[in-house]
């Protein structure tokens, strides 16, 4: 993608890509051989689809979107109850796509849009079922499988071969570890690992990336600790816990989202630390 205040480079089609008459082709767009574009698809300015790439249905790719081979996105969602209805899907400015990815377009019953964020990247072989939402500079990577409905927070991080849950909440910042099965929903900032996901701390290293100082990632770390003792049961129950944790640390504003994320509705819970807490070097990071 060129540039901000560059121009576009020439739009290319090859020969062999089948593009329907009325899509919309944004300036710049290059589309490799053998891609299909159906007659409802929206490409944005300087969409790259390298090669047996198919878009369908009511599909917006916006500004610089790249699309490595053989992934499908805009396709009917894998759901019974889907009866054809005009449902869409969105992938925002810059994020990139690569190969074998499936992404489906959403359902009447649930929000009628799948949608992708911006600037994030989703790596080979990985699904993204209808009505997921996904927000900015979220990285999913090879093999991980998600059902319909899930919400995943900007800038979280899905490592290889997770599975998600129908309807769970990923929090913002949050990392899932590789070959993590996910039931139940992960505050932002949380790490979870294990067959069946436990909370093992918060992301550590994804707060030091994102440049938050010293100082408050050790209010963060006590108020975990007051969040999820690492003592067995007996204490005060999650939400006396929550309610201390906001006298003592509703100035800090990353504890303050993490306290609101838990009472938000959910369909699935919350992911808790497993059978003894999470271990003393998971939980420093």
């Amino acid at each position: 993608m060129p540039e901000p205040g560059q121009p576009p480079g020439k739009t290319e089609i090859h020969p062999t890509a089948l593009v329907d008459p009325r899509a919309s082709l944004g300036e710049g767009v290059r589309i490799g051989p053998w891609c299909m574009v159906g007659p409802d698809v929206q490409l944005g300015r300087d969409v790259q689809l390298h090669a047996s790439v198919m878009i369908e249905g009511h599909t917006v790719l916006e500004d610089g979107v790249e699309i490595y081979p053989f992934s499908t996105v805009g396709y009917p969602p894998q759901d019974l109850k889907y009866a054809g209805e005009p449902t869409r899907c969105r992938i925002g400015a810059g994020t990139v796509v690569r190969e074998n990815v499936t992404i489906h377009r959403g359902t009447a019953q649930g929000a009628g849009e799948t949608r992708i964020g911006r600037d994030c990247l989703i790596m080979a072989n990985a699904h993204v079922a209808h009505d997921c939402v996904l927000g900015d500079g979220v990285i999913i990577v090879n093999n991980v499988v998600m059902g319909g409905h899930v919400l995943i927070g900007d800038h979280a991080r899905i490592m290889g071969s997770a599975a998600l849950h129908q309807f769970v909440r990923i929090g913002h910042g949050a990392v899932v570890g590789g070959l993590c099965g996910v039931e139940m929903d992960v505050i932002p900032y949380g790490s979870v690992l294990g067959n069946r996901a436990r909370l093992v701390g918060l992301n550590w290293i994804g707060l030091r990336r994102a440049g938050v100082d010293a100082g408050e990632m050790q209010q963060m770390r006590l108020a975990f600790r007051e969040l999820y003792p690492r003592s067995g049961g007996g204490g005060p129950l999650l939400g006396e816990r929550m309610e201390k944790v906001r006298q003592r640390y509703g100035h800090i504003g990353r504890v303050v989202e993490m306290l609101r994320f838990m009472e938000e509705p959910s369909r699935r819970g919350l992911t808790r630390p497993g059978k003894g807490g999470a271990s003393s070097k998971d939980m420093e990071g």
